[in-house]
């Protein structure tokens, strides 16, 4: 496994680790891009705490923040960090199935020549 996909991989797990992080994410997947006080207005919690944790999932790669009129800045799901947490995961299970079905075979041998 990539040493770089690794690291994106555990960005995005310790992003996905808080409650308030996932359901601003599903608020976005939900509603579409939003300013931290829309999505304040959606969730129960503040705005400045919303900016926190936007901060953080954009340094995870998760959101990406686009500046628009006013000063505004609205924030939009990125997809490709999750993909790359999606790949890690598989290449785990993948290196998990072998030594797993082995010792499956093993003790199903067991018990049947118990």
């Amino acid at each position: 496994m990539r040493p770089d996909m690794e690291a994106v991989a555990e960005q995005v797990f310790t992003a996905l680790a808080d409650p308030t992080r996932r359901g601003i994410l599903a608020a976005l997947a939900a509603g579409g891009p939003a300013t931290a006080t829309d999505l304040a207005a959606r969730l129960p919690i503040s705005r400045q705490a919303i900016a926190k944790h936007l901060a953080l999932l954009a340094e995870a790669g998760l959101v990406t923040a686009e500046h628009g009129e006013r000063r505004r800045v609205r924030y939009r799901l990125r997809s490709a960090p999750m993909q790359v947490a999606q790949q890690f995961l598989a290449a785990l299970a993948r290196d998990w199935d072998g030594p797993l079905a082995a010792l499956k075979d093993h003790l199903d041998g067991r018990t049947t020549s118990s």
